[in-house]
């Protein structure tokens, strides 16, 4: 009985989720995107594209490209996540033509405001429904299938190949090369927001030492920036020396004061900083995932 009830309240959370998403993406697409001439990418920039030709509404164009990509991801990529896609599209369709096109005025303004402001709410959009495991089909879709036959792809690359075919079409559809540019801008945008929403804003530096005085660098670290630190054995590949490793995550603004304290008691320190996305436990985030 427990588990019936948690799947329905994670039905009703997917739902919740498709409905929030569908708003904000279909609010981008009549609002701001399509007034002024601009196909962002994906199922939707090609929807948007060939409404030019047929004036059928971009929703039921967005489903009806997105039919053959999810029949394809069906036989070749799983059906658990193909129905959650068909689901988020389905609702996005039902709620850019019924509901959002027929009520909300368009906005007549700066084309860069346009262009701006579409992006913010399309990567929010694009965030909402991957926290529940889903997509809104095309781009996603597609660049899964061409790793399919070209597995070393990174899945951010085959997204962008996708991405610039439909913008470099609204180049010859739109006859302009501002609508590519414009285009362009809106799905850096987008991605930028996505990435703020799914990873967060306070991003870390982790800071990884080699050092035979590591432990006074640890003591000054912990001491003078409050954050812990990890000493684990290490041996050198070249040098063949035992030795210590150290690594300490601190907040970005702590950074130039923790490089100061590493130099200041080994200049000849070997020093690797890398960014960490999120970080969470005592002096960072508070973790919110519900097990």
């Amino acid at each position: 009985m427990t588990k019936i009830r948690g799947k329905v309240k994670e039905l009703w959370l997917d739902f919740l989720y498709d409905i929030a998403g569908g708003f904000l993406q279909a609010v981008a697409l009549h609002c701001f995107i399509d007034s002024i001439d601009i196909a962002p990418g994906g199922a939707t920039g090609l929807a948007i594209l060939l409404n030019r030709f047929t004036s059928l509404p971009i929703g039921i164009l967005t489903f009806a490209v997105n039919v053959p990509l999810l029949i394809a991801a069906w036989i070749y990529l799983g059906k658990g996540r193909t129905i959650k896609t068909l689901k988020t599209v389905a609702v996005l369709t039902v709620i850019l033509d019924f509901i959002i096109t027929p009520y909300v005025p368009v906005y007549t303004g700066d084309k860069m405001v346009s262009c701006i402001f579409g992006g913010v709410l399309m990567g929010a959009s694009l965030a909402v429904v991957f926290m529940r495991g889903s997509t809104t089909g095309g781009g996603d879709i597609a660049a899964k299938l061409l790793q399919k036959y070209r597995p070393h792809m990174q899945t951010g690359t085959a997204v962008m190949l996708t991405d610039m075919v439909i913008i470099g079409a609204s180049m010859v559809v739109f006859g302009n090369i501002e609508s590519g540019l414009y285009g362009l801008i809106n799905m850096v945008v987008s991605t930028y927001v996505i990435d703020i929403m799914l990873y967060g804003m306070n991003k870390s530096t982790m800071v990884t030492v080699m050092s035979p005085k590591v432990q006074e660098i640890g003591d000054q670290l912990m001491e003078h920036l409050g954050r812990g630190c990890t000493f684990f054995k290490s041996r050198g590949g070249y040098a063949k020396v035992e030795g210590e490793t150290l690594i300490c995550v601190v907040d970005r603004k702590q950074f130039y004061k923790a490089k100061k304290i590493i130099y200041g008691i080994d200049e000849d320190a070997f020093v690797i900083v890398s960014e960490a996305k999120e970080v969470y436990g005592e002096g960072f985030l508070d973790s919110d995932w519900e097990v």
